[in-house]
């Protein structure tokens, strides 16, 4: 039983490990970074300036304020990431970007330097404490306008000139469908489309001819049995027929004959006579009436 208990608190202690890990700094990546801005992503401001896009590796969302990003190895604190801007949570998996405009009092994600176009360029960034490296990356010098310099997949090791800048995003973005570029490859005319779109249609067709055709011979069936019983029923009604009683017979005889004979109904021909009485009315007694003429 005790150990049942440790192996339990170990469990949750390792999980509580891994998701303190998940919640921390260090999981957060320098992703792409873009040193000339001609006609490029333009900041708050409407100007277009260098930057660098950070990326949070992790499941977790992650808070990056109190940490620090510099282009200076000897001055790892150069930019403190300011506290208590709640855009400084990043949700797992996705991406924040800095303006390297030396601006830093435009807001939180302008930062006090900016990017040399004629020589190589150092960026790095350190973790709350000032002294842990989180990471940091190199730029070549001689970097092309509105080409950045980036992972080719987020977060992982190969970096590589990138001729699609994609501020705030995916650096790998699917512009393409493999399934579709290999119809086109194969088949330019559209005829493997044709037959294929025909043979689906054709057999959602046979396939619901058949279901309907079940459907139909099971109604047909169900018709026939119910024929047979309701036959099967008369027959035996027919078979009955004739086993009546001498009593029936004699009872319905009786009924037709006092019919025909009228015996039944005598009182019909007595005479009623009744004393019609007329309600008094004054206007219709005679006594009120003139007896004599009168005189002139």
């Amino acid at each position: 039983m005790i150990n049942k208990k440790i192996g339990v608190l170990l469990l949750f202690a390792l999980l509580v490990s891994f998701g303190a890990k998940a919640q921390r700094a260090t999981s957060m990546r320098i992703n792409e970074v873009l040193v000339i801005n001609e006609d490029n992503f333009v900041d708050d401001y409407g100007k277009r300036h260098g930057w660098v896009e950070l990326f949070n590796t992790s499941a977790g969302t992650v808070n990056i304020a109190g940490c620090f990003l510099t282009d200076d190895k000897n001055n790892p604190k150069k930019y403190p990431i300011p506290k208590g801007d709640v855009l400084t949570q990043i949700p797992p998996r996705q991406h924040i970007l800095f303006w390297a405009d030396g601006e830093p009092d435009r807001g939180t994600f302008h930062v006090n330097f900016i990017l040399d176009p004629s020589k190589e360029n150092y960026v790095a960034l350190y973790d709350a404490d000032g002294k842990t490296l989180i990471d940091e990356i190199v730029i070549p010098a001689s970097q092309r306008a509105d080409i950045s310099y980036g992972r080719l997949i987020d977060g992982e090791k190969e970096w590589a000139q990138l001729t699609k800048v994609t501020p705030s995003t995916n650096n790998v973005t699917l512009d393409s469908n493999e399934k579709i570029d290999n119809f086109k490859a194969n088949d330019s005319w559209g005829i493997g489309m044709t037959v294929t779109a025909m043979a689906v249609v054709f057999s959602g067709l046979f396939l619901l001819f058949i279901i309907f055709k079940q459907i139909g011979n099971f109604s047909i069936a169900a018709s026939k049995r119910n024929a047979q019983k309701a036959a099967g029923a008369s027959a035996t009604v027919a078979a009955d027929a004739g086993q009546e009683s001498g009593e029936i017979f004699a009872a319905i005889g009786a009924a037709l004959y006092e019919m025909s004979d009228d015996n039944h109904d005598i009182e019909n021909t007595v005479l009623t006579i009744r004393k019609v009485q007329k309600t008094y009315s004054p206007w219709s007694s005679k006594i009120y009436g003139l007896r004599e003429v009168p005189k002139k």
